[in-house]
């Protein structure tokens, strides 16, 4: 749940919801948006009504085909082009009582229309966070925008729908303070360093990961930590701490001689990872610890993402599988800090955050 989407009160969780009260257009049909579309056959969205749908190149209007479950598929084939403007059209000629705009995308560029669609009244719910954790000038801009009125939903963002953003949101407007936060921000390297046991090189293991689905196609992508960076900047923005994207610390895993290669290139030459990540290890075993890529935030607003050791009894050192961890220590939760674990990735669960956020647009 979106820090910025409204709690609901007692009468309005009660009240009924008019049958396709809510239309929605899709942008980004991969495997998040096509999740999504599975979703909207289910009971839950029965009263939800989908008018537009786009992948990259191509989109959808006619309610017959959107309608069809195979309109993902559909779409890589056929379609008219893709325009952003007849997608929105749609969605004004509809009568519903709330327009949503699901940017299920990651890219960057669509994500700077999410201040300008708030602004013309269309709710924005988004798994996109590279507006959220990108520039505090687009960080600004989206909150300037939400005085229109408008909802912007992202819990989808952060943790793939675990209730952090809602958290905070609630500790915030309860009075409540964020001292420190800390934790494992991504379901890939925590699956790499809860299996990483010296056993199997950490390049093999890595190829096991990205056979799985656990990685990006580029490995690079998680390895550099700026996934985690701008999760740790997201959540940081919504606490009160307004940092710039250079405030926080990132630790690459990637050698410099490895981040200007090719795709193809740095995994046939990952094995150069081999030799650093057993030496850490090693160090690690013999302080009693274990290797974690940790988020860090305290209360001076200091920001640090990398690989550290914890020992045994830290609460990291327990994950399992791709589970992510946020512990946050406030002014009230001071001696034990409030700790939310659970999957933080997975299509299915990230689909449903934004399911989550578009029903809450109506009080459901």
């Amino acid at each position: 749940m979106s820090a910025v989407l409204s709690e609901k009160s007692a009468d309005v969780a009660a009240a009924p919801v008019q049958a396709q009260s809510i239309a929605m257009v899709l942008l980004g049909t991969g495997v998040v948006g096509g999740a999504f579309l599975k979703m909207l056959n289910t009971p839950a969205a029965a009263h939800l009504r989908l008018v537009g749908a786009a992948n990259s190149r191509r989109q959808q209007t006619e309610p017959e085909a959107l309608a069809r479950r195979g309109l993902r598929e559909e779409l890589r084939q056929s379609g008219q082009p893709r325009d952003d403007a007849a997608l929105l059209a749609a969605l004004d000629a509809s009568d519903a009582a709330h327009k949503v705009v699901i940017d299920a995308s990651a890219s960057a560029e669509l994500c700077q229309r999410h201040p300008q669609w708030l602004a013309a009244g269309y709710h924005v719910v988004t798994a996109n966070k590279a507006l959220s954790g990108g520039s505090l000038a687009g960080w600004r801009a989206l909150e300037s925008a939400l005085n229109s009125g408008a909802r912007y939903g992202g819990s989808a963002t952060v943790g793939a729908g675990l209730p952090v953003i809602s958290s905070l949101k609630r500790l915030k407007r309860c009075g409540d303070a964020l001292l420190t936060l800390e934790g494992v921000f991504s379901g890939s390297l925590s699956w790499l360093f809860n299996q990483y046991d010296g056993s199997q090189p950490f390049s093999a293991l890595l190829q096991r990961a990205r056979e799985l689905g656990f990685t990006e196609p580029d490995p690079r992508s998680d390895l550099s930590g700026d996934d985690v960076a701008r999760k740790l900047l997201t959540l940081a923005r919504h606490a009160g701490f307004h940092l710039a994207e250079d405030e926080v610390v990132v630790e690459s895993l990637v050698p410099e001689a490895l981040r200007e290669l090719s795709t193809a290139d740095f995994l046939n030459r990952a094995q150069a990872l081999d030799a650093p990540m057993a030496a850490l290890l090693a160090e690690a075993r013999e302080r009693g610890g274990v290797l974690r890529y940790l988020a860090r935030l305290n209360q001076r607003g200091h920001a640090r993402v990398g690989l550290v050791t914890v020992p045994g009894d830290h609460p990291a050192a327990r994950l399992s599988g791709t589970d992510n961890q946020f512990a946050l220590t406030t002014t009230r939760y001071h001696d034990t800090p409030l700790v939310i674990q659970g999957p933080g990735a997975g299509p299915e669960v990230t689909a449903q955050a934004l399911l989550g956020d578009v029903l809450e647009l109506a009080g459901v």
